[in-house]
């Protein structure tokens, strides 16, 4: 069943799967890594039927920012936005980072 949006991530969440795939699949099991990269995608694929119903990052709602959403699998998170019809993924990160600092680096930053 295709959904009514599309769902693009950027290179930089291109990167970021691909770091936290080989962390995993090096520090813990290629299993652990495979599971991890399934169940990633999925959230991303379920952004093509449900993109609203992530919530505004607490970092970019407190600076009045309400354009990002995000969904979350422990530990990690993924930052979003909508714009029309299409779904744009710009992070995917560990929540235990410094996650203000990095959302100004890569969506605050010009």
């Amino acid at each position: 069943m295709s959904g009514r949006y599309t769902v693009y991530l950027t290179d930089g969440a291109e990167t970021d799967l691909a770091e936290i795939h080989g962390w995993i699949a090096a520090n813990r099991s290629p299993e652990q890594a495979e599971a991890f990269l399934d169940t990633m995608l999925s959230k991303v694929d379920s952004l093509e039927s449900f993109p609203d119903r992530g919530s505004v990052p607490v970092e970019l709602d407190a600076l009045g920012i309400r354009e990002f959403r995000q969904l979350v699998l422990p530990p990690y998170r993924l930052i979003y936005r909508v714009i029309v019809d299409h779904v744009f993924v710009f992070l995917i990160a560990d929540g235990r980072r410094d996650f203000r600092a990095l959302l100004e680096r890569r969506l605050l930053s010009a």
